[in-house]
């Protein structure tokens, strides 16, 4: 960790803390701040301060993790009750409704619910559903985000979901999926699979199957996004992991049927590569390391003691590789130039 003011701070130190508490043992003050400023800058302080519960830690910083393990009893309590309302609202839809990421591990009482902070309701159903839901979730006081034409149409022609939707009354914002990539992305994942082996919960929603819920974090951080929440994603995967595979001792050959399944066996075994790096992550994959695995660590770690984003030239580059994945480069600069001549009249 650096010596007792906490040294250089960045993911690394934040992974270190989660794997090793042991390792914050000799952290003054100023190594605390520092810590728990990265660590809140990865979305990753309620999984520190759930770890961290039962140990000694330095008076200021102990009450700062209190306090944040506080939130994180409200914010699953928030995140449980808006699924609720989500079915209420969906009651008259005969399709499944699938409950993705954070909630779903909440939901179903996974080890990777634990801190986990929480954000938008992320559901998927099917796709010919979709009006249906829009509907009914229209109806129940929901209203759109950005009401905008030409955003309206992008989403509905090439996007794996709906435009966001906001609860007019709670706040709260949903995301209705009907896959797990954009349509314009290069693999296409198995939409009809993904809800069918779905498994019930006892509220009658649907988390997805344990190898799937893998694939479908792979995707997202890998195939798909800019890699700003990176961190949480691979804590996401070790977590889910390290209780399926002590529950399955073939998870690994299952994960990997489904990921071939999904066109996503690239994004899986770089997932694992980088969750095996960053947090000792069991290997039920051979590991073979990848070319660009450390510039995606570097990437995924890109934080300082005072939370601000580092290494500007690899975020960049990351950020136009996350266009690239998502269309081709004549559809992006097409993109581009409407959405620059939008905001520029505006």
């Amino acid at each position: 960790m650096g010596g007792q003011g906490g040294g250089m701070i960045d993911g690394w130190s934040v992974a270190r803390a989660l794997t090793d508490p042991a390792s914050v043992a000799r952290l003054d003050a100023t190594g605390w701040t520092r810590l728990l400023s990265a660590a809140r800058a990865l979305s990753l302080i309620g999984t520190l301060a759930e770890i961290m519960a039962d140990r000694p830690v330095p008076y200021p910083a102990a009450r700062v993790l209190a306090d944040v393990r506080l939130s994180n009893a409200a914010g699953l309590r928030q995140a449980l009750w808006e699924a609720e309302c989500a079915q209420m609202a969906l009651a008259g839809y005969p399709g499944r409704v699938v409950l993705l990421k954070g909630t779903a591990f909440a939901a179903a009482g996974l080890d990777a619910a634990i801190g986990r902070s929480i954000g938008d309701l992320d559901i998927l159903v099917a796709r010919d559903g979709l009006d249906q839901v829009e509907a009914l979730l229209l109806a129940s006081g929901w209203e759109w985000v950005k009401p905008d034409p030409y955003d309206d149409s992008y989403y509905r022609q090439w996007m794996h979901e709906l435009p966001p939707l906001i609860h007019a009354e709670r706040d709260r914002m949903i995301d209705v999926h009907h896959t797990i990539l954009p349509l314009t992305a290069g693999p296409k994942p198995d939409a009809a699979a993904l809800i069918a082996d779905a498994r019930e919960l006892p509220s009658g929603l649907y988390a997805l199957s344990p190898a799937d819920m893998i694939c479908h974090a792979a995707a997202h951080m890998i195939a798909d996004g800019d890699l700003s929440g990176g961190m949480r994603n691979l804590w996401d995967i070790d977590r889910l992991v390290r209780q399926f595979s002590s529950e399955d001792p073939d998870f690994g050959d299952a994960l990997a049927e489904r990921a071939r399944l999904h066109q996503l066996t690239a994004p899986v075994a770089r997932a694992l590569r980088l969750a095996h790096r960053l947090f000792g992550t069991p290997a039920i994959w051979p590991i073979r390391p990848g070319v660009a695995d450390a510039l995606f660590l570097r990437r995924i770690t890109a934080v300082d003691g005072w939370g601000r984003k580092t290494r500007k030239l690899t975020r960049q580059g990351f950020y136009i590789r996350s266009h690239l994945l998502r269309m081709p480069p004549a559809m992006l600069a097409r993109h581009l130039w409407t959405k620059w001549r939008k905001g520029h009249r505006g």
